[in-house]
């Protein structure tokens, strides 16, 4: 069988994806491997491209649409987390395939790191296991954020 983490769009599709927050009109939403960053979300394109300009310009518009739609969902449940921003990154230098990272910014953030992109974090933030998505720890707030993505989705908003 193969691991959901080796097709993550494809696992989506399936219903076998459990980082899978919702089905956006672009793609699908998935909460982050790693929460040292609570709330960080990825955005992939369904179907599958390589770069932003593959799109034509409607689906141009709705992946950054959504990547809004993320990053108010985030902004809406983790507001009384000392949030202060949302910073939205396309890169695709490792994965190239059509994605985005939606990082929440927090006041508790050491000024150093928070001033600067979260790439520049220490490298242990993504593998350490203190640092992964535990369902025990973040699944509260990992449902509540699917639904803050999912109402936004159906036009709902906030």
């Amino acid at each position: 069988m193969t691991d959901w983490r080796d097709d993550r769009v494809g696992s989506a599709k399936r219903g076998e994806n459990p980082m899978t927050l919702a089905r956006m009109a672009s793609g699908f939403a998935f909460i982050g491997d790693t929460q040292f960053l609570p709330g960080y979300c990825v955005l992939t394109a369904e179907p599958e491209h390589d770069h932003l300009t593959d799109l034509d310009q409607t689906g141009r518009a709705r992946f950054l649409l959504d990547m809004a739609l993320i990053g108010e969902a985030i902004m809406e449940v983790y507001a009384g987390d000392g949030l202060l921003r949302v910073n939205y990154e396309i890169q695709g230098n490792t994965l190239p395939i059509l994605h985005a990272h939606i990082w929440p910014r927090y006041a508790w953030e050491p000024e150093e790191r928070r001033r600067l992109p979260v790439g520049c974090y220490p490298l242990d933030r993504w593998s350490d296991p203190v640092w992964a998505y535990d369902d025990e720890k973040h699944g509260e707030r990992r449902r509540a954020l699917a639904a803050a993505i999912q109402r936004r989705v159906r036009g709902g908003g906030s």
